[in-house]
């Protein structure tokens, strides 16, 4: 039994084998995904033949619904001022975006967003739906330069429908969407060039090695980054993320079924949450705490290991997608109220007050927080990161670490690349794809003579096992 999408592809090959019909094919085709063709004129007996409607023009009514401009406000380094801090402002980053779930999930590039955004909105083509939507960061995964936005509102948004990239043909038709250079709801249309392309983009700690992406002609230039990538049939195959600016037409994206790994395994897990909130749940066992981190807002509420998680935020949590839709909002450094249940069935209502992830990251795994800070030595201000918290018994702790020390330098153990840090995101990021056990050698800058300036000769060495 061919599943309807086979059939359809069949018919497609068919219809393009003969020239007289291929119109006619491509409307009756594409009626059933995209809606029916305009009706026919009165007196008519058969719908009208209109060469100008062609599946791209098909693909984009379907798709472009679910398409939006996302516009995130984020600080960037302005210059210095007269004692060398560094100063920021607040200027818009623009890209595209996706609604994966009608309560208005969607799915962009995490390179548009950064961890820092102070703000974001999203925005749909003014002539479908003219409102401006405040959204929220929900969860990313650097590496892979995805992330899940929630849209704040209360109706279904149109979704786009999802195909696979498994069956992908070189020289196949595509269609892009996204709004480049703030041209709104942009279409362009190529082939598929090329199929599991590695493209290295960035540098230092803020360079990812893509793998397995798809290569196409259509254009793609800044702006485009996180919108759809389109089949024929209107299916999302892809989700736009970079450009060769060296070459022409040569743009690339995320193939679908990665993002869907990544939406499954990550995006949409509770643990990806931006609130760090310093506990580990056992859904096998009836969300059973099973993990409770030292010194962390879990351990600070008194939360115990054993206690059954009953309620986040009023919400009770009885299935795995209770426990996903009650943990993935909450944000850092607002209140959480969650009820537990001990072994005698008695319940209790705890106030939590989550950190930011990266912060708990770092804490969990190095035992330390960070905060970005402007090192002036070495004849000008440079940016850093310095410590501001250290557990009593963790990795930075034994190291000897205490606050206010500055990371100059890292590098695991015997690998030759010496890394610098500038934000805690930014290590927070390269820490948790690291192993547990793995040692990373240190340069820390102490300002023993409290001058408040940092020279070579307050320079400590020492190596972290993260845990």
């Amino acid at each position: 039994m061919h599943s309807a999408r086979s059939v359809r592809r069949s018919l497609l090959a068919k219809a393009l084998g003969r020239a007289a019909l291929t119109w006619t094919l491509a409307m009756g085709l594409c009626a059933p995904v995209f809606g029916q063709a305009d009706p026919a004129p009165v007196g008519t007996s058969a719908p009208a033949f209109n060469p100008r409607i062609t599946p791209e023009v098909l693909v984009v009514r379907s798709a472009a619904p679910a398409v939006v401009y996302v516009v995130a406000q984020r600080p960037t380094l302005a210059g210095w001022d007269l004692l060398g801090k560094p100063r920021t402002e607040l200027r818009p980053v623009t890209g595209s975006g996706v609604v994966v779930d009608k309560a208005g999930f969607i799915v962009t590039n995490y390179h548009i967003l950064g961890s820092d955004s102070r703000s974001i909105t999203v925005s749909f083509d003014p002539e479908i739906d003219p409102r401006t939507y405040p959204a929220e960061l929900v969860s990313y995964v650097a590496s892979e330069d995805l992330a899940l936005l929630k849209i704040r509102g209360e109706r279904d948004f149109p979704v786009v429908h999802r195909g696979t990239s498994s069956d992908l043909m070189i020289g196949e038709r595509v269609i892009a969407i996204g709004n480049p250079y703030k041209q709104r709801l942009s279409v362009s249309a190529g082939i598929i060039s090329g199929l599991h392309r590695n493209v290295e983009i960035g540098s230092g700690l803020a360079k990812r090695v893509f793998t397995d992406l798809i290569q196409t002609d259509a254009s793609i230039n800044p702006g485009n980054s996180g919108g759809p990538l389109l089949n024929v049939l209107g299916e999302l195959i892809g989700i736009n993320c970079a450009v060769n600016e060296s070459a022409q037409n040569m743009g690339f994206a995320i193939p679908v079924d990665r993002v869907e790994e990544v939406l499954r395994d990550h995006l949409f897990a509770p643990s990806a949450a931006r609130a760090w909130l310093g506990f580990e749940v056992d859904s096998a066992d009836r969300f059973r705490i099973c993990e409770v981190v030292p010194e962390s807002p879990a351990a600070l509420a008194g939360l115990m290991q054993g206690e059954r998680l009953v309620q986040i935020q009023g919400l009770a949590i009885e299935t795995e997608a209770d426990y996903r839709a009650a943990r993935l909002p909450l944000l850092p450094n607002l209140p959480v109220i969650v009820r537990v249940q001990d072994e005698a069935g008695a319940t209790r209502e705890l106030l939590l007050r989550g950190w930011d992830k990266a912060d708990g990251i770092l804490f969990q795994r190095a035992g330390m927080t960070v905060e970005s800070f402007a090192a002036g030595t070495l004849g000008g201000p440079y940016q850093r990161v310095r410590v501001t918290k250290v557990a009593q018994d963790g990795p930075a702790s034994r190291l000897g670490l205490s606050p206010g020390d500055v990371l100059d330098a890292l590098r695991v153990r015997g690998a030759a690349q010496v890394w610098s840090v500038a934000s805690a995101s930014q290590l927070a990021s390269w820490v948790a794809n690291l192993a547990p056990g793995t040692e990373l050698e240190l340069e820390i800058l102490r300002d023993d003579d409290r001058d408040q300036r940092l020279s070579r000769d307050e320079l400590y060495r020492g190596a972290l096992v993260l845990r």
